[in-house]
């Protein structure tokens, strides 16, 4: 149920008729120097808890037959030289917690249908080519503790939704092209510790609730085009 053989120095191909261990709940091939593409047959793997690819050679794209490992929970796919866009069907992973797709060069907007993943705890899908706007049903996903979609070509507004995201912790979509004002209602997000938003282009005055966020060790909004005086209020983040 378990193949592990991750930390060594295998190069080629993954091979195709991995996809015939149906009974496989975890799969390791991290930090090794493996490349072509991802064989669509891992698509099978129907009782699959755990994967990972991270630290490869690995180009094309995402298989979209990933969207039927419905068991599935850690998916690690971060450091390679994947492209091509982050297919949709990733938003029928119900049971995923984990989703590392950093470090990549995935292009194509953000799938809106990853709101689904109200189990997802981490999201990374910084360090892309990724455009078009955060979809606003990232709010959604009310399990989420860390956030990270920096050093993308995002553009458009910070999705006021986020602020719903209860327990969120690390929020970071800094080093993108995003406009508009921050939203006011990020300062509900009473867990959050770390808040980067520097280097994008949002404008219009820092909201005065950011000084509800009682837990904020990290504020960094710094080269944006933000106006206004500094709220009074942000004297009150004592951590």
């Amino acid at each position: 149920q378990t193949l592990y053989l991750y930390s060594n120095s295998l190069t080629g191909s993954i091979p195709a008729e991995l996809g015939s261990l149906t009974n496989l709940t975890s799969l390791s091939l991290r930090d090794n120097q493996l490349s072509g593409s991802i064989p669509t047959e891992l698509g099978s793997l129907a009782s699959l808890e755990y994967l990972s690819l991270k630290s490869n050679q690995l180009t094309g794209s995402i298989p979209a037959e990933f969207g039927s490992l419905t068991s599935l929970q850690y998916l690690y796919l971060y450091r390679n030289s994947l492209t091509g866009s982050i297919p949709s069907e990733l938003g029928d992973l119900t049971s995923l917690k984990y989703l590392y797709l950093y470090s990549n060069q995935l292009m194509g907007s953000i799938p809106a249908e990853l709101g689904n993943l109200v189990n997802l705890e981490i999201l990374r899908l910084s360090d892309n080519s990724l455009t078009g706007t955060i979809p606003t049903e990232l709010g959604n996903m009310a399990s989420l503790r860390y956030l990270s979609l920096y050093d993308n070509s995002l553009t458009g507004s910070i999705p006021a939704e986020l602020g719903g995201l209860s327990v969120l912790t690390t929020l970071y979509l800094h080093s993108n092209s995003l406009t508009g004002s921050i939203p006011a209602e990020l300062g509900n997000l009473a867990s959050l510790e770390y808040f980067w938003l520097y280097s994008n282009s949002l404008s219009g005055s820092i909201p005065s609730q950011l000084g509800n966020l009682a837990s904020l060790t990290e504020l960094k909004l710094y080269s944006n085009q933000l106006t206004g005086s500094i709220p009074t209020e942000l004297g009150n983040l004592t951590n």
